[in-house]
């Protein structure tokens, strides 16, 4: 018998004045000690699966039909109250920003406590030291100093491992967890995955395990589910989903992932995006009819259910679907980089910064950190080099050097034959014209007031005389050309465009200066499976028309492999191992490089 049941669930709102269905004819069941995935794109309806469980629909949600079904009750028909009372208890949940989710004004165990007393753990001491045995638990060291810091002097990683530790504290039969290693670095990644699954073999606690990453899924789970806008359109055991995906969509999933192992081949990307909830009251039948390589006429007209095709597998969609032969394959291969055999387009030799840091609240002088130390580094041009590691290794500290956000203590930074080693102020005008920067949150990079087609050409404003509208106008179009986004994208708003086309107008903007060194820190880390493949795509399109050069950060391992032709491995500060990416990960020297790979899903 099932811990838990969901069965033929639909989850009702109203969008541009019609009843849509955000979820519809969802059934899904963990059973006891059991750890089930649910995995698609943003907008898929992952999440809101989780707060109907908890009851937390958003105001103007409601379940209109179906069952949720816990220890045997309907939580739909419980009393407000008596639901609430599960939560924490026998239903916990681990969220997906750490940072975020603690309160930061109070300390580590004043939060333990506060959720042990909800739980009804009677005495301080009593509460003190079961939360130093939760700690222990998810191997922090020193738990018991742990108690008395604060969020913000633990790193994310630390910070995941206590939302861990308090969700598992009140051994709960059920733990939902959304998006638990989002944004973490791939060691830590699989740190936070190895001490879930342990916690949760031991304790023989249910868990549904909420990702947009399908290999994770596939790594750590027994079965998994696929959902797309609001529906599950395949579930079956995990092994055997990922190695012979039925429904199309599962299968493009799949395409658009680039792999750690085996020919390296073009990624497939789903055309278009999936479609708000004011599109779901326009497709009665198949949701996925729109972006299906496979579809007929048939498609959007057919509401079909969950068909079970062999022993646990279930697929939505018609037989001609199921049977089509797969439209998602790798198509060919990358486009050749001229990679030149001149002098390099960016030199950086002996780069090093330390960050001296004041006095404690006693008084006492804070060590230095050195955050960068002696690093070296050539570009040639057109050509892409990774430069990975894991969180506070020092990736992002070399990219605010070559930007001039921060100033070397030592080494020279050449880039085309110009030193540019010197403060900003000394050497804006060279960098602005010679290396651009592509951030990670084109949310947070693009000021929501202005139009695209003044933010990609905002550095034409800088100009002596800056640049008449007119001119900006024609640069913008050109941009937007290059960049796969429509014309009619230059009279928009960052807020009405999709985030992957998002990302397309902070790749524009960095272009305008037609500069020789792009440097992009994480700009892939987040995005959904199908955008990121149109990106990367993107880029690869970019270097063999362009041959621009690029130092692509990320801890992605198998981004990397998939971009890059060269990789740079960093820890503490270092460049532990660099070379050809190909022989790199094939025999990697350094142990830290070792443990890299390991960590990869």
């Amino acid at each position: 018998m099932s811990l838990l049941a969901l069965n033929d669930v639909n989850v009702t709102t109203e969008a541009g004045g019609r009843p849509v269905d955000v979820l519809r004819d969802v059934s899904l069941a963990i059973g006891r000690g059991e750890l089930v995935g649910v995995v698609g794109e943003s907008g898929a309806g992952k999440s809101m699966v989780g707060r109907l469980i908890a009851g937390m629909l958003p105001r103007g949600f409601a379940a209109s039909r179906g069952s949720v079904t816990f220890r045997d009750r309907d939580l739909l028909a419980m009393a407000p109250r008596e639901r609430t009372g599960l939560l924490g208890d026998a239903i916990a949940f681990v969220p997906q920003h750490p940072m975020t989710s603690l309160n930061p004004v109070l300390s580590l165990g004043a939060q333990f406590d506060e959720h042990l007393r909800r739980l009804g753990q009677e005495g301080k001491a009593a509460r003190r030291e079961r939360a130093v045995a939760a700690l222990d638990s998810v191997h922090l060291p020193r738990p018991a100093d742990l108690l008395t810091r604060f969020p913000h002097q633990l790193s994310g990683g630390q910070c995941q491992r206590a939302l861990i530790a308090m969700a598992f504290a009140g051994k709960p039969d059920l733990i939902i967890a959304d998006e638990p290693t989002t944004a973490l670095d791939v060691i830590t990644q699989a740190r936070v995955m190895e001490l879930i699954d342990e916690l949760q073999r031991d304790s023989e606690t249910g868990l549904l395990f909420i990702t947009h990453d399908l290999r994770l899924a596939a790594q750590h789970c027994q079965r998994i589910a696929v959902m797309y806008a609001g529906e599950i359109v395949e579930t079956g055991p995990a092994a055997a989903l990922l190695g012979d995906p039925l429904h199309p969509y599962t299968r493009s999933l799949v395409a658009a992932n680039p792999g750690i192992g085996g020919p390296v081949r073009r990624l497939t990307a789903l055309p278009d995006h999936m479609p708000g909830l004011s599109g779901f009251a326009d497709l009665p039948g198949c949701r996925f009819a729109p972006r299906c390589p496979v579809r007929d006429e048939a498609c959007a007209a057919a509401r079909t259910a969950l068909t079970e095709v062999a022993p646990g597998r279930f697929v939505r969609g018609a037989g001609a679907c199921r049977e089509a032969a797969s439209a998602a394959a790798g198509q060919g291969d990358l486009p050749d980089a001229e990679i030149a055999a001149a002098a390099p387009i960016l030199s950086v030799s002996g780069l090093g910064k330390t960050f001296r840091s004041g006095r404690d609240w006693l008084g006492r002088r804070r060590a230095p950190v050195v955050a960068v130390d002696g690093v070296s580094l050539d570009i040639a041009p057109g050509e892409f080099v990774g430069l990975v590691g894991e969180s506070g290794s020092g990736k992002s500290t070399v990219a605010r050097l070559l930007l001039g956000l921060e100033t070397p203590d030592d080494g020279r930074i050449v880039v085309d034959g110009q030193d540019i080693t010197g403060p900003f102020q000394r050497t804006a005008k060279q960098r602005i014209a010679l290396i651009q920067m592509i951030f990670q949150d084109p949310q947070s990079a693009l000021n929501p007031r202005q139009r695209i087609g003044r933010l990609v050409t905002q550095s034409m404003e800088v100009r002596r005389p800056p640049a008449r509208w007119p001119e900006r106008l024609e640069r913008a179009r050109d941009l937007l050309g290059q960049t796969g986004l429509p014309q009619d994208t230059i009279g928009r708003y960052p807020v009405q465009v999709s985030g992957g086309q998002r990302q397309r107008v902070n790749i524009a903007r960095a272009l305008c200066t037609a500069p020789k060194v792009l440097v992009a820190d994480e700009i892939v880390s987040g995005l959904d499976v199908s955008v990121q493949a149109q990106i990367l795509n993107l880029l690869l399109d970019m270097r063999a028309q362009r041959r621009i050069s690029m130092l692509f950060i990320s801890h992605d391992l198998s981004v990397v492999r998939y971009l890059c032709s060269r990789v740079a491995i960093m820890n503490r500060g270092r460049i532990v191992e660099q070379g050809p990416t190909e022989e790199v990960f094939r025999t990697p020297q350094h142990d830290y490089t070792k443990a890299l790979l390991a960590a990869v899903p």
